[in-house]
């Protein structure tokens, strides 16, 4: 009898570890390290509620479909903090201890290049959501695949904007946050301007973590310049804004990248908001029909609207994206091995709520046009491309 009881016990062992096994082979864990506190943290949310109206989606719908199995998406989050290294360090964590299958990356470029490196390392694909520099798809990596097309993609119809719709622009000022997107970003508006002939009088960049730009713009209101390009995060933007109004720094285009295209930025900073441009890859009002769980555009603004009560933003809709990516490639690959995803993933052609989605040599998007903004009474308009605008762009004193 002691015998048949240990035969028994040994039994329900296997079967436990065998159900235990299968439980685990059906899961696709994502590790996601994001900012959820420090001065990244409002756009770290951001990213986490767009993964999350994703998996929600997914899951209720009975997961990723691959071959014959579905997995439930499971998300492993860390807070690195808004700062690089801790985002490296938590990227080793959840490949390492958590086993994650894939990576989405942090947010911004700086931290995207930083963790790429991690994610080659191991072999792991990894989506970037929110890096769009040059800078992060140079190092030959296979595993980075990039959701955002490269900067000149926003600098460009911008300054073919102002060039056809403002004749007396002439002088173009440049304020940059010393960080590898927006250092980048305010580069590529360098290089758009000059190639149209402006004269860029004044170009300086602020330290992360400024907290009183006055004496930049104090300078910057002496170069007279008719353009004023500031490029940052939301919390940046809304102080630089803020200050500009309070310091009386004139120009008759403001062009903030990437604030503005946050109703909080717009909120924050009220009246002084008026005719400020900016561009971003996603608004609302775009109507992609899509192959993905959402279906088209509208139906993602819809279902985001019902869980948070608000339009969704580009950065949210990032979020969102890097999910529908990797959930259609895992679904062509038919199974969650690595190698198989990434041909997918490389091979692109994804029909998406975002945009249509495929990847040039680097990894990086090239397959969209990114819409060019401008804040008029209080709502974002659409200005470019013509197809899909909601405006006319306006060329008018920021003060």
């Amino acid at each position: 009898m002691t015998m048949l009881r240990s035969l028994a016990a040994v039994a329900l062992a296997a079967t436990t570890l065998s159900l235990s096994v299968a439980h685990a082979d059906e899961v696709l864990r994502i590790g996601a390290p994001l900012p959820i506190t420090g001065a990244l943290a409002p756009e770290g949310a951001k990213l986490k509620q767009g993964y999350e109206l994703w998996q929600d989606k997914v899951n209720a719908a009975g997961g990723i479909k691959a071959g014959a199995k579905a997995f439930k998406v499971e998300l492993v989050y860390y807070d690195y903090q808004s700062t690089t290294p801790k985002a490296v360090q938590l990227a080793e964590k959840l490949i390492s201890d958590d086993k994650v299958d894939f990576l989405f990356s942090p947010f911004g470029s700086g931290a995207a290049k930083a963790v790429s490196a991690v994610a080659e390392k191991y072999g792991v694909p990894l989506l970037a959501s929110s890096a769009s520099s040059a800078e992060v798809f140079d190092q030959g990596y296979k595993n980075l695949f990039g959701l955002y097309t490269d900067n000149s993609t926003l600098s460009e119809p911008i300054a073919d904007l102002i060039k056809a719709k403002a004749p007396a622009v002439k002088r173009v000022a440049i304020l940059a946050r010393n960080d590898l997107y927006p250092l980048s970003l305010a580069n590529e508006f360098e290089k758009s301007a000059k190639k149209r002939g402006f004269e860029v009088v004044y170009f300086e960049k602020y330290p992360i973590g400024t907290l009183d730009h006055s004496s930049a713009l104090t300078q910057l209101r002496a170069a007279k310049p008719d353009w004023v390009v500031v490029t940052g995060y939301i919390n940046d933007l809304i102080l630089v804004r803020k200050q500009a109004g309070e310091l009386k720094v004139g120009g008759q285009i403001y062009t903030l990248i990437n604030g503005p295209a946050y109703q909080e930025w717009i909120d924050a900073v009220g009246p002084l908001a008026e005719n400020v441009t900016t561009a971003s890859w996603f608004h609302p009002v775009l109507n992609y029909k899509s192959e993905d769980v959402f279906g088209s555009t509208r139906a993602f603004v819809d279902q985001f609207k019902a869980k948070y009560g608000s339009e969704p933003d580009f950065t949210q809709a990032s979020g969102a994206a890097v999910g529908v990516i990797l959930q259609q490639a895992v679904e062509r690959a038919g199974s969650k091995d690595r190698a198989a995803v990434r041909e997918q993933l490389a091979k692109g052609g994804f029909k998406t709520f975002f945009a249509p989605v495929s990847f040039g040599p680097t990894g990086i998007a090239n397959s969209y046009v990114p819409p060019v903004y401008q804040i008029q009474q209080g709502k974002v308009q659409v200005v470019y491309p013509a197809d899909i605008a909601t405006g006319e762009f306006r060329a008018a004193p920021a003060n």
